[in-house]
Formats: C-alpha cells, sequence, structure tokens
C-alpha cells in the first residue's frame, strides 16, 4: 500500500496494550493511522496506569476470543476511518508437557491456547477482512487493505513443553496463505510474522543467566529483538503491495533446539 496513502487509513491491533501490540500501534499512530487497539480490559488499564499508552490512539476491551464482541469493535473502528491494516498479536504461551509430572496436559489448557492464538486471530481476520471488502481501492491492482498475523518460531520448532503454543502457531502459519487466497479476489493481502525471542513484558521474569543463554542461541545479532523490530517489519508489509501469503521469520537466523 502506497506510504502516502497509508496516513488516510484505519487500523485495528489487537494485544495493542503491551509488548508487540503496543509497539504496532505506536508505529502506526506515529504514520498518521487512526489506530483501534483492542486489548483484555486489564491489560489497557495497567497501560493506562503506568502512562504508556499513546494520545489519539481508540483502545477497547476485547477479549478476541469473543466473536461478537470482536464483530462490533471491527465495525466501530471502520466506522472511524476506512479499515486498511489489521495486525494480530494477541496470544498466551503455556508451558505443559503432554505427560509430565503432574500427569497428561489439560485438554482444556490446550483448548484454550488454539481458541485465543487461533481462533482468535480468526475472529479477527474475517470480520477485518468483511470490512476492508467494503473499502474502495487504493490503487490499479484493486487493493483494499492487509491483514498481518503473528505466528512464530515455534510453529517450525515446538520445543519441549509447546504442544499446545506450537500447535497454536503452526496453525497461524497455515492459515496465512489459505487466507490470502481466499481474500485476493477481495484484493485483501494476509501475511503473518513468525518472531524468536523477543523482549516483551512476558520475558521480565526470566533470570540473567537464562536470558544469556537465549541470546548466545541467535546467530546475528545474539540478542533478543525488540518490539519496535517486529513494528517496523508490521510497516514494511503494509507498504510492499507484493508481499502476500507469506510467513516471515523474524529471528536473527535462530533454530530453535528441542528444549
Amino acid at each position: 500500500m502506497d506510504p502516502t496513502q497509508i496516513g488516510a487509513a484505519g487500523a485495528i491491533v489487537t494485544g495493542g496494550a503491551s509488548g508487540l501490540g503496543a509497539a504496532t500501534v505506536a508505529h502506526l499512530a506515529e504514520r498518521g493511522v487512526r489506530v483501534t487497539a483492542l486489548d483484555l480490559p486489564a491489560g489497557i488499564e495497567k497501560a493506562r496506569q503506568g502512562g504508556t499508552l499513546p494520545p489519539g490512539v481508540e483502545y477497547v476491551g476485547v477479549d478476541v476470543t469473543d466473536e461478537t464482541a470482536v464483530q462490533q469493535a471491527v465495525q466501530e473502528a471502520a466506522e472511524r476511518a476506512p479499515l486498511r491494516v489489521a495486525v494480530n498479536c494477541a496470544g498466551i504461551c503455556p508451558s505443559a508437557r503432554i505427560v509430565g509430572r503432574k500427569g497428561t496436559h489439560d485438554g482444556a489448557l490446550f483448548a484454550a491456547t488454539l481458541q485465543v492464538n487461533l481462533v482468535g486471530t480468526f475472529h479477527v481476520l474475517a470480520h477485518a477482512a468483511t470490512a476492508m471488502a467494503d473499502n474502495e481501492p487504493v490503487d490499479q491492482d484493486g487493493q483494499r487493505g492487509v491483514i498481518i498475523n503473528t505466528a512464530s518460531v515455534a510453529a517450525f520448532e515446538g520445543q519441549v513443553g509447546q504442544a499446545a503454543y506450537a500447535a497454536s502457531k503452526g496453525g497461524v502459519h497455515s492459515l496465512t496463505i489459505a487466507a490470502a487466497r481466499d481474500l485476493s479476489s477481495l484484493g485483501i493481502r494476509v501475511n503473518s510474522i513468525a518472531p524468536g525471542v523477543v523482549w516483551t513484558p512476558m520475558m521480565e521474569a526470566i533470570n540473567e543467566d537464562f536470558r544469556t543463554e537465549l541470546e548466545a542461541r541467535v546467530p546475528f545479532p545474539p540478542r533478543f529483538a525488540r518490539p519496535d523490530e517486529y513494528a517496523r517489519l508490521v510497516g514494511l508489509l503494509v507498504d510492499n503491495d507484493y508481499l502476500n501469503g507469506e510467513t516471515i521469520r523474524l529471528d536473527g537466523g535462530l533454530r530453535m533446539p528441542p528444549r
């Protein structure tokens, strides 16, 4: 999408109050995009109290597993500005072995992980695409919008204890090309980003030794990715009209070992 046109657009970002989502919200808002950020109410309130919510962004408390709430939030966002961009960052990352010391993997936990990471992503993708289909094309190719999902390197190299997470992110990866093909006739592109290790609030609880060990696994640069690097890749995917149906790894060349 032409960078000169994106400033007149609207965007939805899920998980928008922290981590990858917050960085993406800030990046798009700086470009003049009218952003609607979806997150759980508690997450939005925590960010508000911490003074980390950028001005000019509409924050809406939504659980992405609630399709009705997602549909309403998308419709309201599209009324504020033509919805051209949707970015799925909401997700959870539980850890449990299929058979571990505490017994068999909790089936409810497995299902809940898929509900948030995969089904939630689909809810936003489907309803954002419905809104984008009503847009006027921005170019001679007929482009109406772009949707960006968040997969993970776990989709390709799931580690011990990541059965639920890897399955959910593998689903996001597989969904990407199918959705891109489904929506091609409407002029809507779909891509995914598969991050490796990223320094987000979720990682701040790990000890320094484990952090050093994780960083040493990354070929180059040997460090955690920064959320703003994810956000800038979102911007690239928005701008480059010929990127479609792809899952792009953002991992510094990292290939995860079994554990």
